[in-house]
């Protein structure tokens, strides 16, 4: 089963961008996308190739929001924390999570801490109580998380590590520590684990010609439970896709 994830920065956007020819080319039996930035009415043309299609949109119209695309039918669908698409903690729509018969899979768009760090406690709250949710999950069944979780890890995952660090939002430390959380709790973070050296980032900023000097963060990630990590046979950085200031992100595992 091939998985892919993508932050989009606006569907209706990236649908003008070759988008469905990109998707159709990588080909995932399930689509994960973040910053949607819409909701299902808004998008005239879904990607026809998948059946099954779910979405969490926020309150506030052309704001974050995740949707999931599927050639699987989930067992069931669950929007938000707490399983409620009311609840308090998910008016930004920014969790959505497939169950199927061998995993619990959850898309995320992390909270971003903001210009100035202004969001940072709130951040680091959210870091707190997402991590408690999945714990709750994978004590049910195996965990396949995925999304854009807003933070690069490690010195490796971002080009200029050294005049970011506690000074912009995704390399405080934190972020970093909230991060470790999952690691520390049977957690991996599957392009890491399979890809210990290598440099490859998955967001580059729109300003100073940064995709093009590669002057990149990696902040998208696959995570997943430790006893299901065997299965992942490859976990991939896709950074020839161009549409969004983000590449699609995936892995391969064998259910």
């Amino acid at each position: 089963m091939k998985l892919i994830s993508w932050n989009v920065n606006g569907i209706r956007a990236i649908m003008k961008k070759d988008f469905a020819k990109s998707v159709k080319k990588m080909n995932p039996d399930i689509l994960c996308i973040q910053e949607t930035k819409a909701h299902p009415e808004q998008v005239d043309t879904l990607l026809e190739q998948y059946p099954y299609h779910y979405w969490n949109s926020a309150e506030k119209k052309g704001y974050s929001s995740t949707a999931i695309f599927s050639k699987v039918k989930p067992e069931a669908v669950f929007y938000g924390p707490q399983y409620k698409k009311t609840d308090e903690e998910d008016k930004e729509g920014r969790v959505l999570i497939l169950e199927f018969k061998e995993f619990f899979l959850v898309n995320v768009y992390t909270p971003n801490s903001g210009d100035g760090l202004k969001r940072l406690d709130y951040r680091k709250e959210w870091d707190k109580e997402f991590l408690k949710f999945l714990k709750k999950l994978d004590a049910k069944k195996p965990v396949i998380c995925c999304g854009d979780l807003n933070v690069a890890h490690q010195a490796i995952d971002l080009k200029n590590d050294k005049s970011n660090y506690n000074k912009s939002a995704g390399y405080t430390q934190t972020e970093i520590d909230g991060f470790t959380g999952y690691m520390e709790n049977n957690f991996i973070d599957t392009w890491r684990e399979m890809h210990p050296k290598e440099i490859k980032y998955s967001y580059w900023s729109y300003r100073f010609n940064a995709r093009k000097n590669n002057t990149g963060w990696r902040i998208d990630y696959f995570i997943v439970s430790k006893r299901l990590f065997k299965k992942v046979k490859e976990s991939f950085i896709l950074n020839e896709y161009f549409g969004s200031d983000h590449c699609p992100v995936g892995i391969s595992v064998i259910l």
